[in-house]
């Protein structure tokens, strides 16, 4: 063979290899290591598998070089693979232990059958290296919205050709009702990239709250610059949905910047949902005036919060209930969402019931346990008590100032208020004692004897038993998904602990029983304090030394 045909060979080679990486957008030096792989399994096919056969190619000149390595050992186990220490320095002076002597080997000829094999190593490297590719192009691209073309459907699920990579919107990804065909555009937002077996898969929805957000983003310029701000949103895919904005520019009207000119910024956004219906909002950090916006457009009388369990009550006119709820509950359910408020309707005429059924019942209470007349209860009630704790532990002063009381009057009504407590206090006392619960208990801070029956009808009955509880038991927690998640009650959950005080109270016993120690606890504070801490600016890396390898000399 002349020295021009092997040139020529070498030039063809590099132009493949440049033309393969050019047209599956990888390094052309993936294309190279996959041929000299694939020329490497070839000579060994041809020279014995038990040999330990390189190949190379020289990225500049495409000069192909095949050797067999030769690891120099102590003692010789494969003949194949192995030479001693004086059979290396004799083919090499400067030899040593653990080094590879390299034998050079002449060209191999490809047959059929070694041809088809490099074609399938070389095919399959290119494969792995274009997923690759994919993977690292998208994994950052979470929240991105693309574009691309249908390439086909599968079980409802929608194929689409980014151009650069395939992606996938599941049936329960696309809007109700949508349907596209092959070779339509397509519009949606990237929500996962992973790895798989099969390549990486690039997952897309048209249904998530972000798509929409982003193409508000897409429309509204004040939002891609910051000066108007996506706080949240809420969508019934396809249906309705609410989006809560605020300006960061007094001078800007966020609800209208998102609207635009005669509602062309927001019709776009529509046109793309298929429809669906958008209730542009003002976000407020006034929970109360930001739940009143969300509930639009229905009016709202007055509102009651719960700033603890984050649930808010909602009293509106009774013409105006429907429109509230909405159409299968929908309009309260989005608010809802967007608030991440629990809201609840009524309406002024159940609102009113449900007040005098509650002073009905405190009256009734009054009553009973301070055998006092209809009027004095109902005074009691009035101004706003709602136990009898309050009238025990109150100021006397605030009592006799109350229309109708005198001093006499306060103080004989807060003595039937002690009387009470402490018969009420005894009986569970003697409750806690026939129950078994220990005596010790009582030590724990913040457990009151209620607390202790309560304990005790659940069969914690002693230090240990409560040392053993975790915080969920004591005041209760939710399991499940959606609409199945449920609540499980708590063993002190009526008398509203909070997880500080419940965890207190279990730390407490556990440090009484011996399970942890005093410095252990502070140890555990201390650790939380710092969990912040930053770590350490150097870390010993542990390298693994690469192997020498040496020619052989002649």
């Amino acid at each position: 063979m002349s020295e021009a045909t092997v040139s020529a060979n070498r030039l063809e080679l590099l132009q493949i290899a440049e033309a393969v990486a050019r047209e599956k957008s990888i390094d052309k030096q993936i294309v190279i290591d996959a041929m000299a792989e694939a020329i490497q399994r070839a000579a060994r096919s041809r020279y014995g598998a038990e040999n330990d056969i390189r190949a190379e190619i020289d990225p500049k000149t495409g000069e192909t070089k095949l050797f067999r390595l030769m690891h120099v050992v102590e003692t010789v186990e494969n003949e194949s693979t192995e030479m001693d220490l004086q059979e290396a320095k004799s083919k090499n002076g400067s030899a040593e232990l653990g080094d590879y002597l390299s034998e050079p080997l002449p060209p191999v000829d490809f047959g059929r059958i070694a041809a088809m094999t490099a074609k399938q190593v070389i095919v399959q490297k290119v494969r792995d290296a274009e997923r690759e590719r994919q993977y690292e192009e998208y994994k950052d691209r979470a929240n991105d919205i693309v574009n691309g073309i249908v390439k086909r459907t599968e079980y409802g699920n929608v194929v689409v050709d980014l151009g650069r990579a395939e992606a996938i919107v599941r049936r329960d990804e696309l809007l109700p009702r949508e349907a596209f065909r092959n070779g339509d555009r397509i519009r949606a937002l990237i929500y996962d990239v992973r790895r798989e077996q099969r390549g990486p898969q690039i997952f897309l929805s048209r249904t998530r709250p972000e798509f929409m957000a982003k193409l508000f983003m897409q429309e509204v310029p004040e939002i891609y610059d910051g000066i108007i701000e996506i706080r949240s949103v809420a969508r019934d895919p396809g249906s309705r949905a609410k989006i809560a904005v605020i300006s960061n520019d007094s001078s800007i009207d966020p609800v209208g910047a998102c609207v635009g000119m005669r509602g062309s910024r927001v019709q776009a956004v529509v046109n793309e949902l298929q429809g669906e219906k958008i209730d542009i909002i003002q976000w407020s950090e006034d929970a109360a005036t930001f739940i009143v916006n969300a509930l639009a457009p229905a009016e709202v009388v007055k509102v009651v919060l719960d700033e603890d369990a984050r649930r808010i009550e909602v009293v509106v006119p009774d013409d105006q209930l429907s429109l509230a709820i909405g159409r299968r509950g929908q309009n309260v359910r989005l608010a809802s969402q967007l608030t991440e408020w629990e809201i609840d309707i009524l309406t002024e005429a159940e609102e009113s019931e449900r007040r005098q059924e509650e002073f009905r019942l405190r009256t009734d209470m009054f009553i009973q346990a301070l055998d006092v007349d209809e009027v004095i209860a109902q005074l009691l009630s009035t101004e706003g008590f709602t136990n009898i704790e309050e009238v025990a532990y109150v100021e006397l002063q605030e009592l006799s100032e109350i229309e109708g009381f005198d001093e006499e009057t306060a103080e004989e009504l807060q003595n039937r208020a002690n009387d009470f407590l402490e018969q009420k206090e005894a009986q569970h006392e003697e409750k806690r004692v026939g129950l078994g619960v220990a005596d010790d208990l009582k030590e724990i801070e913040g457990l009151t004897t209620e607390m202790l029956v309560a304990l005790g009808e659940n069969e914690v009955l002693t230090f240990e038993d409560f040392a053993g509880c975790a915080t969920d038991d004591l005041i209760g927690y939710d399991e499940g998904d959606g609409e199945e998640r449920q609540h499980v009650e708590g063993i002190l959950e009526k008398f509203e602990l909070d997880p500080d005080e419940a965890n207190a109270m279990i730390m407490e016993a556990r440090l009484k029983v011996g399970w942890i120690s005093q410095e252990e606890l502070d140890a555990l504070t201390e650790a939380e304090i710092e969990s912040e801490a930053e770590l350490p600016e150097e870390e010993a890396v542990q390298t693994k030394e690469q192997p020498r390898i040496l020619p052989q000399s002649a």
